[in-house]
């Protein structure tokens, strides 16, 4: 395998000190933290859509990015160069896990049933190539948003026609991913979701998502998968709103359809801030919840309203984001997949391996900053204490049930106006800072 990337040997890790920049200065995957490899923590994964088939395109413009893999005027040979060109990438980086929608790794046909031939052959190659290299799939996924005939959504659409060609593709993209032993599914509703209310019956929408949902469910037992199905959050784009809008508006819907004991959440850090949040708020929401399942790592640009999908180098992001995964327990079937594209003035293929590179220096940092918080205990302490009130007396006959409105008026009218106590936020942080 040195095709498509002849220039790059594999990355290899080299310390704090080194200047090279295809050499990681951080991420070193046998390195002990927290009594497990580091790798083994993070989990990294590649994605094949952004990394592979984006090409700098953008709303104003057309692709900058020329790649020798995806040169061949014949669609299913472009499609087989592509995937040796990934996991030629996948070695030399040195990640465990990909992950992949159906529609990137085979072109869509005239008709479904030759489109699925298409899968077939490539979900060969792919199964070949995994034997070959040792890599695993993370996770598939179903690419209903894109062609012509998802305008109005998948399995939210108006038309029983449209859910039912969603239903085949997802089916299909099961099979696949249970083919090739991925650990998980995830569902984005791309385009799940309206523009105008005008036009829209939310209920109906909702229910039918429902239905669809369940019927996944059922397919999963059907065929033997034992991976974990995700549902991804996010709040807008490509429609004004989308039902996925949050974890928490996620976690109600799980709760309607009875599916919460079925779906984990996958959280992405741009997608967190399109909802006003932090990637910190969705992770502990997820976890809070027991739904913490896999993420999505890039960010965003705070200037722009808009999903940019770039490649994480915020320590603070990262290690905010490893305290709250380390001390949910880890992953299991999840990881970090790194759902981000170059930008598009980033055109040579060795950018690729920068990105990919500096994003998992950024995690590895992060995992090690949050070692040494967890470690130190100061933020367990200070959190501990600002609760400890419902650990004895009033606070745990409340949390046990032992209260309730008389009790509690008598117990006011008794003590009198309550003793406050400073949230010390600025402390807090400093403390933070401290660790980075």
């Amino acid at each position: 395998m040195n095709q498509f990337f002849p220039e790059v040997k594999k990355i290899e890790y080299r310390g704090p000190e080194s200047k090279d920049p295809l050499s990681f200065r951080h991420y070193n995957p046998e390195e002990i933290v927290l009594g497990k490899k580091m790798a083994d923590h993070l989990r990294f994964a590649v994605c094949y859509w952004h990394t592979f088939k984006g090409l700098g395109d953008d709303p104003f413009g057309g692709p900058t990015m020329i790649r020798n893999y995806n040169q061949s005027s014949e669609p299913m040979q472009a499609a087989k160069d592509t995937m040796h060109a990934a996991f030629e990438f996948f070695t030399k980086l040195g990640v465990n896990f990909w992950c992949f929608h159906d529609r990137d790794i085979a072109p869509e046909a005239d008709n479904l049933a030759e489109t699925n031939k298409r899968l077939d052959e490539m979900a060969s190659l792919a199964k070949k190539l995994q034997g070959d290299t040792g890599l695993r799939l993370l996770w598939g996924t179903t690419n209903a948003f894109s062609h012509r005939r998802f305008l109005a959504g998948a399995s939210t659409n108006p038309s029983p026609e449209v859910f039912a060609y969603a239903a085949s593709q997802v089916k299909k993209a099961m099979e696949i991913t249970h083919e090739l032993g991925g650990q998980g599914y995830v569902f984005w509703g791309g385009r799940e979701g309206y523009d105008t209310l005008l036009n829209t019956d939310m209920k109906r929408e909702l229910d039918h998502m429902g239905m669809f949902m369940n019927m996944a469910v059922d397919h999963k037992k059907k065929i033997g998968f034992e991976g974990d199905l995700f549902i991804e959050p996010k709040p807008k784009e490509p429609t004004k709103h989308q039902y996925d809008f949050d974890a928490g508006n996620c976690m109600a819907f799980l709760q309607k359809y009875n599916l919460t004991n079925e779906f984990k959440l996958n959280i992405e850090a741009n997608h967190a801030t399109l909802a006003a949040h932090t990637f910190q708020h969705e992770l502990e929401y997820a976890a809070a919840n027991g739904m913490l399942g896999s993420v999505d790592a890039n960010r965003g640009d705070m200037l722009l309203g808009w999903d940019t999908d770039q490649f994480p180098t915020n320590l603070y992001d990262s290690a905010l984001a490893m305290y709250t995964i380390i001390r949910a327990g880890g992953f299991t079937s999840g990881g970090l997949n790194f759902d981000a594209k170059l930008r598009r003035q980033s055109i040579d293929p060795v950018d690729l391996f920068y990105a990919h590179i500096a994003a998992m220096d950024c995690f590895a940092r992060g995992l090690k900053i949050a070692e040494k918080m967890i470690n130190d205990g100061s933020l367990a302490e200070n959190l501990k204490k600002r609760y400890a009130g419902w650990d004895a007396g009033l606070g745990a006959e409340i949390e046990s049930g032992k209260a309730d409105f008389e009790k509690l008026e008598q117990y006011t009218i008794e003590n009198g106006e309550p003793e406050l106590q400073s949230g010390r936020q600025e402390m807090l942080e400093n403390i933070l800072n401290g660790y980075i």
